[in-house]
């Protein structure tokens, strides 16, 4: 299994974050910024980091503290994105992914930065469906939205709203529901699998 490393990034106009990262044993492909669904990075982000890496990404999950609104996520993301330009990945080769409530945080950075492609993967994370659908209308990079509906038809309704709201942004996006898959996917390994899955394609189609 690939390593993961933990250092203290600061920038030369003060700004700083601890950063949790693996590196491709080969060649590098382009960088990711890897999004928690918490205020710490857990065993199941360093799991995903090694695994991104291992597919050939330089992943760093940049640690957000407390509450992860909207400026703190854009700032962490941005000192992340600057880590990843000074480790040699070209700007056109970044982007981001999140699950579970990072899904939701991935979503917010796609519709305010401009990057080569995005993921969301069950990222609803408890948000009004009226904040989510108004960030994925102003979408301005690549989007992969992977949600599961947990078998109930309003949530399926839902993320159909999402679709629609994303497919007018006028970004690249592609919606994908896994109906009665949870927000986890942790109760339906097959949906895990394909949505893993998924989220590699995308990045191969756009980063590159």
């Amino acid at each position: 299994m690939t390593q993961t490393h933990t250092e203290h990034y600061q920038r030369e106009d003060g700004r700083a974050i601890e950063l949790t990262y693996a590196e491709p044993d080969n060649v590098v492909r382009g960088g990711l910024v890897v999004l928690h669904e918490a205020d710490r990075v857990t065993d199941g982000v360093r799991l995903l980091i090694a695994s991104l890496a291992a597919e050939g990404w330089l992943a760093a999950a940049p640690r957000i503290e407390g509450e992860a609104v909207r400026e703190q996520v854009l700032a962490a993301t941005d000192i992340t994105l600057a880590w990843l330009v000074d480790r040699g990945v070209p700007a056109d080769l970044l982007g981001v992914v999140g699950f579970d409530l990072g899904g939701t945080a991935a979503l917010m950075v796609a519709a305010d930065r401009m990057l080569g492609a995005a993921v969301s993967v069950g990222g609803q994370g408890g948000k009004e469906l009226a904040a989510l659908t108004e960030i994925a209308s102003r979408l301005t990079s690549p989007w992969l939205g992977i949600f599961g509906d947990a078998g109930d038809e309003s949530a399926a309704a839902e993320v159909e709203l999402l679709r629609e709201a994303a497919a007018k942004s006028g970004a690249v996006t592609n919606v994908v529901r896994y109906p009665g898959a949870n927000h986890r996917f942790d109760a339906d390994p097959k949906a895990a699998v394909e949505a893993w899955q998924r989220t590699l394609s995308w990045f191969d189609a756009h980063l590159r």
